[in-house]
């Protein structure tokens, strides 16, 4: 081999490996926000807390939708006061203005950073893929509550306001919504 083919044999290596760690960093970067909280990634949990303090905590609602995103999307509610460790409930609204269904995921964060692993959702519209038929509106709950762990952690106790913020994004229609969309053949009488 000569040092040209060396060389080009290296440098492909190294352009594989590196197209091939670029797909396993996001995998292993959302598992680390969840894990840790890190950039306002939200904690969930299958119940809320058996700790509720005295100290409240305001809750802001934010939406948005990522650009090209039909929907119309807001919260139902602008702010919240629920006590640290209470189960709270909010609701946003979707409204599909088109003649056509529209799948939509949101993602979401929360701010200040500091308080990502301290918002623990329950059950939230966010976990699921939502399609919204034509005209259709829609009222979506987020059950949530904000861990006492809170007043302990070094920077969260001095958390007094936590914005919980979604952005919708336009997804792919599921299998059984195209299908249903289809336009069926006409049958053939013999």
């Amino acid at each position: 081999m000569t040092p040209i083919q060396k060389t080009a044999a290296q440098l492909s290596f190294v352009a594989v490996l590196m197209v091939s760690l670029s797909f396993a960093s996001v995998p292993f970067y959302n598992w680390f926000c969840k894990v840790t909280g890190f950039a306002g990634t939200t904690s969930v949990a299958s119940q809320g807390s058996e700790v509720i303090l005295d100290r409240t905590m305001k809750i802001r609602f934010d939406a948005s939708l990522e650009r090209g995103m039909p929907w119309e999307f807001k919260p139902m509610q602008n702010t919240m006061d629920v006590r640290i460790g209470e189960t709270g409930l909010a609701f946003y609204e979707a409204y599909n203005p088109t003649d056509h269904a529209v799948a939509g995921q949101a993602s979401y964060n929360v701010t200040p950073d500091t308080a990502g692993g301290y918002f623990t959702k329950i059950a939230c519209f966010c976990f699921t893929m939502q399609v919204l038929q034509p005209g259709e509106r829609v009222q979506m709950p987020v059950t949530f509550f904000v861990d006492p762990e809170i007043v302990k952690d070094i920077e969260g106790k001095y958390v007094h306001e936590i914005t919980l913020s979604y952005t919708f994004h336009e997804a792919e229609l599921p299998v059984e919504e195209q299908a249903a969309l289809a336009p069926t053949a006409p049958k053939i009488v013999n």
